[in-house]
C-alpha cells in the first residue's frame, strides 16, 4: 500500500492554517496529516510554495494559529482553503511605535 503525497503541513493541534510545502494549484487539494489523522481541503486558488492556506474557516477578527502561535488576525473572511497571507492578514502588534514610551 502506498502512503499519501502530502503537500502541506500543520504542526500543532491548535494550528488553523497549513503550510504548503509545494505549490498547490488553482482546484487542487492540500492534504496533511495532523494528530495522526490524514485531512485535506480544496483550494479555489493557487498556493505558492511556503505559504499558508486555512485548513478551516477563518472568521475576520480570529488569531491566525501557525506552530501553535499567534501570527496574526484575520483581516477578513477567510474560507477554508484560501490562501492566507499580507492581503488578509493583519499583525497583532499594531501600536509597536508605544512600546519604547513605556
Amino acid at each position: 500500500m502506498s502512503m499519501p503525497k502530502f503537500n502541506a503541513v500543520v504542526i500543532d493541534a491548535r494550528d488553523n492554517v497549513a503550510t504548503a510545502i509545494e505549490a498547490i494549484p488553482a482546484g487542487g487539494a492540500a492534504l496533511w496529516s495532523a494528530e495522526g489523522k490524514e485531512a485535506r481541503v480544496i483550494c479555489p486558488q493557487e498556493i505558492p510554495i511556503y505559504h499558508k492556506l486555512a485548513i478551516r474557516d477563518i472568521h475576520e477578527g480570529d488569531f491566525i494559529v501557525k506552530y501553535g502561535w499567534h501570527m496574526g488576525v484575520a483581516a477578513a473572511e477567510i474560507p477554508a482553503g484560501r490562501h492566507v497571507h499580507v492581503h488578509n492578514v493583519k499583525d497583532r502588534r499594531e501600536n509597536l511605535e508605544e512600546v519604547g514610551k513605556q
